[in-house]
């Protein structure tokens, strides 16, 4: 049966699983980015379901009323973020670990969120839930098949619903920043963290959308600040992480 599960890959993430919550430990950048990326991931589903039009618009839970799956939800920061918006939320990883402690935190935050320990395919296959928004944020470049994977969460999302990606650029310069510098220079995440030549160019996961009845509806790039130890959203520049969202059609 075809899978995109890669066990050394699981394996590698669920060694330090126990320290997802701890904003100085090997997920630190994650911590640091999630900001960014929630302004981001809020940004996409309330312009396209023109949420601020609605009369029960509420700012502060401006996803209230909406199902999101997080795909490879690690301890739950994204669930956790996604949930505090409002959303009904299910967060899915192969990691038993990190599903543990996501469970854990989010009682400890008395936030209820749907984790499930199993792969995208797995609960597409055993689940008739539907979502209105998938993210797959930092887990491509980590699963096998990425084609599969695609045409996978495209499959978990309601026809017209909205598919959110992030990931690294294979290029020279994500090479240099995303690997060397993050891992061997400063540390920013653990050594053999990624592999370069698993990284996917935003136009093949464009390809790969076509493909399955999705087309592109953004494109936006994520830079790190050394200086500001900050990360910021940029249009222009998509040499090293990136986001995708597309609407399935």
């Amino acid at each position: 049966m075809k899978t995109s599960l890669n066990q050394q890959e699981i394996d590698n993430f669920s060694k330090d699983s126990a320290h997802w919550w701890d904003v100085d430990g090997p997920f630190a950048p994650l911590h640091k980015l999630n900001p960014t990326r929630m302004h981001y991931i809020k940004e996409q589903i309330v312009q396209h379901y023109d949420l601020e039009q609605k009369k029960n618009f509420a700012p502060l839970s401006p996803l209230k009323g909406l199902t999101v799956a997080d795909i490879g939800c690690g301890g739950g920061l994204v669930s956790e973020s996604l949930a505090r918006m409002g959303a009904q939320t299910c967060g899915l990883d192969a990691d038993t670990n990190a599903i543990n402690v996501a469970r854990n935190h989010a009682n400890e935050q008395d936030l209820k969120i749907n984790y499930q320990n199993c792969t995208a395919e797995d609960f597409l296959n055993q689940d008739k839930t539907r979502f209105d928004v998938v993210c797959a944020l930092e887990i491509i470049e980590h699963v096998d098949n990425p084609d599969f994977f695609v045409e996978t969460v495209l499959g978990l999302v309601k026809p017209g619903g909205l598919l959110i990606l992030s990931t690294l650029n294979r290029t020279i310069k994500s090479a240099a920043l995303g690997i060397f510098a993050a891992e061997y220079i400063l540390g920013l995440v653990p050594k053999g963290t990624h592999t370069h030549s698993k990284f996917m160019k935003p136009s093949e996961i464009g390809a790969l959308l076509r493909q399955n009845d999705a087309h592109c509806v953004d494109v936006t790039g994520l830079k790190y600040s050394v200086k500001d130890n900050d990360f910021t959203l940029d249009k222009k520049d998509l040499s090293v992480n990136y986001f995708i969202t597309a609407q399935r059609t």
